[in-house]
């Protein structure tokens, strides 16, 4: 084998992480994308994009961020086939789980997502462990980034600490940490317990 041939295979593929993250309008899905985002190129000094778009009824309606990780510049700014999906609701489920790559992992919330597809999934108790466990269902979207990043490890536990300190409103940082720390929990609870359907 000659020096550049060997050299091109000890190179390492370039990251490239396309997520979505999907629930109702009010979920918080916007803010969980802006500060996966921040995450990865404020913290861990990746490229990232975040986009977003919601259905015209706001609160109540169709939301989704979708979010580009990777260590390469980035060209095109909208995800095309995911390596992770979270979503919130039947309806985030059904329309976004085809987007999948085939070794994708989809992540629900076991309370709200009862019809699953044939895809490599873990359902957890999301909503409920933000409004039982921290006191506020308006945390989902952090008990939710911290059960993704915790499964995926996408970016660094402490890169989304930083990053959910920096955005969330002031006087809340003790109950996001909290949320943020809970969804870890969830996370490391059932890293075993991914099911392929």
């Amino acid at each position: 084998m000659s020096q550049p041939e060997r050299k091109k295979s000890k190179e390492k593929k370039p990251l490239k992480i396309e997520i979505r993250l999907s629930g109702s309008g009010g979920q918080g899905m916007i803010l969980a994308g802006v500060i996966l985002a921040e995450a990865a190129a404020i913290y861990e000094g990746k490229n990232a994009v975040q986009t977003q778009s919601y259905g015209p009824e706001a609160r109540g309606g169709a939301s989704k961020s979708e979010v580009i990780i990777s260590d390469t510049e980035i060209l095109y700014p909208k995800t095309s086939r995911l390596d992770y999906l979270l979503a919130l609701n039947q309806v985030s489920c059904d329309k976004y789980a085809r987007d999948l790559k085939d070794n994708g992992l989809l992540i629900v919330d076991q309370d709200a997502v009862e019809h699953l597809p044939i895809v490599k999934v873990v359902s957890l108790p999301l909503v409920r462990t933000a409004r039982e466990e921290v006191g506020k269902a308006v945390t989902t979207n952090i008990v939710s980034l911290g059960a993704l990043v915790g499964l995926s490890g996408v970016v660094s536990r402490e890169a989304l600490r930083k990053a959910v300190l920096s955005r969330v409103p002031k006087g809340t940082e003790k109950l996001n940490l909290k949320a943020l720390k809970l969804g870890f929990k969830l996370a490391d609870e059932h890293q075993d317990k991914v099911t392929e359907l």
